[in-house]
């Protein structure tokens, strides 16, 4: 039986031009400039992205099934992947943020990276579905156009190399997202997890739509306006292996929360990585560049 594909139509609640930026280095950045958006509103089942109205979202297979993935397409219908072809920033400190894991969700849900136009897809281990233990509190999703490299170690975190991942975006706003629905985020603060021996960033950011965004803008804000929260999410990243009987995360940096300046230190750093990867200057080994 062919598998079932549902097409997610991009959603807006009002008209507006988006004008698209290029990212921080050379890259393979969607055309978004002077893009105008009806305000017409056309949705089916739960996926959106609502800031790129040329990029829709299509389901193919069924949901918690190992088949099940979520591709991005261009206005022509083309594949493209929400890894490379999303651009990264939009100036004026904001960055774009793709949702793979919604609030309140435990599916783990991630960008495939070993596949042909990146698709999200949910992770396995041993030929089984994953999920976290407990729900995740916070939209959870990658940075376009990031990579940590796992042959540069940072000096400055242990020696740690890289995930051979996207950046991973905490996302803290009020708004349950959805499952391939790009944001508008500005990074507030980062954590430095590392997994088995590997350095796993944490950004923590927050979506513009949300109505506490004016008011946080650094590493105290947040303490400020979501108080607990970074202690929560640390505290999450460290515990949620602990029930299938791995040892807890670490977290270099002083097991705290760094401010924002070293956020955007983390997000131009691993978008040049990126950059280095995609031109071929470094090898990509199973990764997919397309």
């Amino acid at each position: 039986m062919a598998a079932t594909t549902r097409a997610i139509t991009i959603a807006s609640n009002s008209t507006y031009t988006l004008l698209g930026k290029k990212p921080f280095l050379g890259g393979r950045a969607l055309r978004l400039n002077n893009l105008k958006v009806s305000s017409r509103t056309t949705r089916s089942y739960t996926c959106k992205a609502i800031y790129y109205p040329e990029v829709s979202v299509k389901e193919e297979g069924e949901p918690q099934t190992l088949d099940y993935r979520v591709f991005f397409h261009d206005k022509s219908g083309k594949k493209v992947s929400p890894w490379h072809d999303i651009p990264l920033q939009l100036g004026d400190g904001v960055f774009n943020f793709i949702v793979e894991i919604p609030k309140e969700s435990s599916a783990k849900m991630e960008v495939a990276t070993d596949e042909p136009f990146t698709p999200i897809k949910q992770d396995t281990k041993k030929g089984k579905l994953r999920f976290y233990p407990y729900n995740i509190h916070w939209n959870y999703g990658l940075l376009p156009q990031t990579w940590e490299d796992p042959s540069l170690a940072n000096h400055e975190v242990e020696g740690a190399f890289g995930d051979n991942d996207p950046v991973d975006v905490v996302e803290i706003g009020d708004r349950q997202g959805k499952i391939g629905e790009v944001l508008k985020v500005k990074p507030l603060a980062a954590l430095a997890m590392i997994d088995e021996g590997e350095l796993d960033w944490k950004i923590v950011a927050i979506s513009l739509d949300d109505p506490k965004a004016s008011l946080v803008n650094d590493v105290d804000d947040v303490e400020k306006h979501f108080p607990g929260t970074l202690t929560a999410i640390r505290d999450w990243f460290r515990d949620y292996k602990i029930p299938d009987g791995k040892p807890a995360n670490r977290f270099g940096l002083g097991n705290q929360a760094v401010n924002k300046d070293y956020a955007l230190k983390v997000i131009t750093e691993t978008n040049e990585s990126w950059s280095k990867l995609v031109k071929r200057s470094i090898p990509a080994g199973e990764l997919s560049l397309v």
